[in-house]
């Protein structure tokens, strides 16, 4: 008898040792989802955390929906599961468009510093023939940063052309405006090179090879199986950019009233985003993926990859994961300062996207970290705006990092 227990505990006691080694980490994570959930101030979230290949911390706490149209909160709310599906809202932009953009540039099939022009004919015009796919990654292109699409175009090629017919709003190369318009574009060339649609191309090419299995465009339409968790009750956000002069998207060719198609129900399986609903048919290059932590991990560990090789060589993923004049990597966000990574190592890369998604990379730790929460649930705050969740960002990035360092 001691001579089994001397043996499970030799064998036991190193896995709990190793099961304890973050356990103050976790547990002040926990608690901070926990306070955030309780207060009614999200509805739930995802978090999972990956240290030097392993995950440390992987939780799914509150609810997938938890109020009703009017931001009440339901008798039965749905509990939220790791395996629930979000709306990654502009995660779709490093998730699948830089990553389809880093692919042809490995391929040989264009590079970062192609003139626009050189695959779009719109393009070629004098205000536009200057603009390179490094100025669409990099936001530095001069293109508006939101228009109602879908006022003007219904399907994607009418969407294309006419972003390729809108002027310009800054000197290209000069100036960082964030710009839907130019991931869109960036979606558009990945379509003509390729020869395939933008859905169809990262699945084959990205998402199939990495085992991305529950990244998808349009759920609703691909009669996923799944369990997605809902946005928004419409697009009342939205409908606010369109008739709030005060926001400054004020066009003299549009009338807020001369369209009304607007959604009135609850948004799930259907891509928040308007301009890739209505405009777009559910796929652009701006938004449209609705995807899982689990999932995003596998894209994250790629790029984390050292070894030569791969799916994406080392040579392009150092190409686009270099700071430009602007403090920012191609399609990744890296400036330390203006992001949700206040303070980061250097060479750290991310994103977000508006629904509430968020990815943090640090490479030089070899930890990421994976944020999904579905904000638009809860609905409009009394100041016409969704709640803030840059605070709890950079708490729980910046927890976690002082933890491990």
């Amino acid at each position: 008898m001691k001579k089994l227990l001397y043996i499970l505990f030799t064998f036991t006691f190193p896995l709990w040792v190793k099961g304890q080694e973050h356990a103050p980490l976790r547990k002040e994570l926990s608690h901070i989802l926990a306070s955030y959930v309780d207060s009614g101030l999200i509805p739930g979230a995802v978090l999972q955390v990956q240290y030097k290949g392993k995950i440390i911390y992987q939780q799914a706490a509150g609810y997938a929906r938890r109020f009703d149209a009017t931001g009440a909160e339901l008798k039965k709310p749905e509990k939220l599961r790791l395996t629930h599906l979000y709306d990654i809202a502009s995660l779709t932009k490093v998730t699948g468009t830089t990553t389809a953009i880093m692919l042809l540039t490995d391929k040989g099939k264009l590079h970062p510093d192609d003139p626009v022009g050189k695959y779009i004919p719109s393009f070629n015009n004098a205000d536009k023939k200057e603009i390179t796919i490094r100025h669409l990654l990099t936001h530095t292109s001069g293109l508006i940063e939101w228009y109602p699409l879908y006022y003007r175009a219904n399907t994607k090629l009418a969407t294309y052309e006419l972003i390729g017919s809108l002027p310009l709003k800054y000197p290209v190369g000069k100036e960082r405006h964030y710009s839907d318009l130019g991931f869109a574009i960036l979606g558009q060339i990945i379509e003509t090179v390729s020869g395939m649609s933008l859905d169809t191309f990262e699945l084959e090419n990205i998402f199939r090879p990495l085992g991305m299995k529950q990244t998808l465009y349009t759920p609703v339409k691909n009669k996923y199986k799944g369990v997605v968790v809902p946005t928004s009750f419409g697009n009342p956000y939205e409908y606010r950019m369109a008739h709030d002069s005060s926001l400054g998207f004020v066009f003299k060719e549009i009338n807020p009233d001369q369209w009304n198609g607007w959604r009135s129900y609850p948004l799930r399986g259907e891509v928040n985003d308007g301009n890739c609903w209505y405009a777009c048919e559910g796929v652009n290059g701006a938004a449209g993926l609705f995807s899982t932590a689990a999932d995003l991990q596998l894209l994250v560990n790629m790029l984390l990859n050292k070894e030569p090789g791969g799916l994406i060589s080392k040579k392009t993923r150092d190409l686009f994961l270099t700071k430009d004049q602007f403090n920012n990597g191609l399609g990744w966000m890296m400036d330390p300062v203006n992001s949700f990574m206040k303070n980061a190592p250097e060479g750290s890369f991310g994103h977000t996207g508006f629904t509430g998604t968020c990815i943090a990379v640090v490479p030089s730790m070899e930890l990421s970290v994976i944020l999904l929460i579905n904000r638009q649930q809860r609905g409009l705050l009394p100041s016409n705006e969704y709640y803030n969740l840059n605070p709890l960002r950079r708490r729980i990035f910046e927890t976690i990092v002082n933890a491990l360092k």
